[in-house]
C-alpha cells in the first residue's frame, strides 16, 4: 500500500509542478474539458492557455441527416461536437438549408410536427457557442458541406433535405477576421461609405479576402445597393466571392445592430493578413459538363495556392446541379476534390452568385490593374474560392 501511496503522490507532484508534463497530458483534452481542467490551479490554467493558444486550424461542424422534428440537424450536431472539438472559435459562419431550418417542411402523414422558427433555431446554435465569439449564420436553398472527420472526406452537394455546417475559426496569429451587415436605408439613396472603414474594409493594406452574401435580393433597389457594396472593393488585390442568400438569421459581433426584418442588404466575413494567399474562378452557363467543370478547377490549381491550413468555398446558383448537368449528381464538388484532394469544401446554392477569376498571393495579383471593372454579379454560375490561412502549427 506504501508505494501505491508514495507512486501517487510523485504523480501529484509531477501534475502540480512540471508544466510540460502536464501541458502534454492536458494537449489531449478537447476544448471544453480543456477549459473545466484550467479552473484547477494557476499552473494547469497557464498550460491550458499556451495549448490553446497553439489551435489555429479552422474546424468544421457537419450535419447530413435529417433527425427528429424538433431541432435543426446542425443543432444537435453541434451540441455532440463541441464536446469533442480542439479549437476555441472566435468567429463562427454556419449555413443550414432555409427548407427545414424554418420549418416548412411537408409533414407525412397526420401527426403535425411543430412547426421550427427560424429566429429560435438561431438562437439555439447561438447558445451553444462560446459567448464573445462573433457568429454569421446564413439559410439558403441549398447546401455544400464536406463530411467531419478529415479534409479529404468527399464534399456533398445537398439539393434537397436536411443539411447544414459550422465552420469554426480559432484565433489565429496574422489573421483578422471582421463580420460585417450593411442594411439599405431606406432615407438615403447614398450608401454613406466611412461604414466601410468600420468593417475595416478601407484604408486596410492587409484585406485579402471579402466574403459577401446579400439577402432580401428580391426587394426593389436590392441589386442597386449590393452594387454600391461591391463596386468600392472591386479591387485586383482583393478577392470578392459569395452570393445572394435566403436570409440571414445570426450576426452576433460588438456592432451589429438588429436585423431589419423588411430590409434588404449585405453581411459577410473580411479576411486580412499579409500571409493569407487566395483564388477564385468563375464557371459560367458554359460549364457544362465534366471536362468543362474540370478545366475550371484546373485553372484554380494554377494558382498554386498552397493547400495545408487552406478551405475551400463553392456558391452556386439554384438553377445549377444536378439539374444543370442533365442528372449527373455532385459535379463540380467531385471536380473540386480531384484537384483539391485535402481541402474541405464549403457553401451553398443561392439566388445569385458574385465573383470572378482572380488570384492575390502576397503582392502579386493575377493582371495587370486596367481601369475596366470586373463583372461580379452572376446568374447560373459557380464561384470556386480557396482561402489559404498562412502556415498554421
Amino acid at each position: 500500500a506504501g508505494s501505491v501511496m508514495e507512486a501517487a503522490a510523485k504523480a501529484g507532484f509531477v501534475l502540480s509542478n512540471l508544466a510540460e508534463v502536464v501541458e502534454r497530458v492536458l494537449g489531449f483534452l478537447p476544448t471544453k474539458a480543456l477549459l473545466r481542467a484550467a479552473c484547477v490551479c494557476r499552473l494547469w490554467r497557464e498550460c491550458a492557455r499556451r495549448i490553446l493558444r497553439a489551435r489555429q486550424r479552422v474546424a468544421w461542424v457537419s450535419a447530413l441527416e435529417p433527425g427528429p422534428a424538433e431541432s435543426h440537424a446542425l443543432v444537435r450536431a453541434l451540441a455532440r461536437e463541441l464536446e469533442k472539438v480542439h479549437v476555441l472559435p472566435q468567429t463562427v459562419l454556419y449555413i443550414a438549408d432555409a427548407e427545414t431550418f424554418s420549418g416548412h417542411e411537408e409533414c407525412h402523414e397526420q401527426k403535425k410536427a411543430r412547426k421550427r422558427n427560424s429566429k429560435e433555431t438561431a438562437i439555439a446554435l447561438e447558445k451553444l457557442l462560446p459567448k464573445r465569439c462573433h457568429v454569421l449564420g446564413l439559410v439558403t436553398p441549398g447546401i455544400v458541406v464536406t463530411p467531419m472527420g478529415a479534409s479529404s472526406n468527399q464534399p456533398q452537394e445537398i439539393e434537397e433535405g436536411e443539411a447544414g455546417f459550422a465552420l469554426l475559426f480559432p484565433k489565429i496569429d496574422g489573421v483578422k477576421i471582421h463580420t460585417f451587415h450593411f442594411s439599405k436605408d431606406s432615407k438615403h439613396r447614398i450608401f454613406d461609405e466611412s461604414k466601410f472603414a468600420e468593417a475595416g474594409l478601407k484604408n486596410n493594406p492587409d484585406l485579402r479576402v471579402v466574403l459577401l452574401f446579400g439577402y432580401n435580393s428580391w426587394k426593389s433597389g436590392a441589386t442597386r445597393f449590393l452594387h454600391q457594396i461591391v463596386n468600392p472593393l472591386n479591387e485586383k488585390s482583393i478577392i470578392l466571392a459569395g452570393g445572394q442568400v435566403e436570409s440571414f438569421t445570426s450576426l452576433t459581433s460588438e456592432n451589429s445592430n438588429a436585423q431589419p426584418g423588411d430590409a434588404c442588404g449585405v453581411v459577410g466575413l473580411a479576411f486580412s493578413g499579409p500571409q493569407i494567399q487566395s483564388a477564385t474562378v468563375l464557371l459560367d452557363q458554359d460549364v457544362a459538363d465534366e471536362r468543362t467543370a474540370e478545366a475550371a478547377m484546373q485553372r484554380l490549381k494554377a494558382a498554386n495556392i498552397p493547400e495545408h491550413n487552406t478551405i475551400g468555398f463553392m456558391f452556386a446558383c439554384v438553377g445549377r446541379g444536378y439539374r444543370h448537368y442533365k442528372t449527373k449528381r455532385n459535379m463540380e464538388a467531385d471536380a473540386f476534390r480531384k484537384f483539391f484532394p485535402n481541402v474541405p469544401l464549403f457553401g451553398f446554392f443561392g439566388h445569385g452568385e458574385i465573383g470572378c477569376d482572380r488570384i492575390v498571393t502576397g503582392n502579386f495579383v493575377l493582371r495587370e490593374c486596367n481601369d475596366i471593372k470586373d463583372d461580379l454579379l452572376h446568374g447560373y454560375t459557380t464561384v470556386m474560392t480557396l482561402i489559404h490561412l498562412g502556415s498554421a502549427k
